[in-house]
């Protein structure tokens, strides 16, 4: 009997089929107008902040939503989460449903953050 798999190891076996970049090279290729970029943290965390341009498909329903979103398998997209582990499993899942040109962004937005890059913040009043 195989011995069960922890969350850490469903990642480990994810990373291990995706392709992942870094936070610059996300940067980089987010500034395409053709790439899509897609945060799968639940809606609270991206309404918190998040990358520019992002739309947020959360995780738990991107497999039903993604085809609402894009229509074409060779579109370029681009994944990420707070720090990579459930950006690496949808990937893994877009690419199962036939997306061609899907990577992860390593170490998620909080790498992004710790490269000095900028988020989207909720504009707030005070009065």
């Amino acid at each position: 009997m195989q011995k069960p798999l922890n969350p850490q190891d469903l990642i480990a076996n994810a990373k291990a089929q995706i392709t992942e970049i870094s936070p610059y090279d996300a940067k980089h290729e987010s500034q395409d107008s053709v790439v899509y970029l897609i945060d799968v943290r639940e809606s609270e965390e991206y309404a918190q902040g998040h990358l520019p341009n992002a739309v947020n498909i959360p995780r738990g329903v991107l497999e039903f939503k993604i085809l609402d979103e894009i229509f074409s398998l060779d579109t370029p997209i681009i994944v990420y989460c707070q720090t990579g582990g459930r950006a690496s499993l949808s990937a893994v899942a877009l690419q199962t449903l036939g997306f061609s040109n899907v990577k992860s962004i390593a170490g998620g937005i909080a790498a992004w953050e710790k490269s000095g890059f900028a988020i989207v913040k909720p504009h707030t009043n005070f009065y």
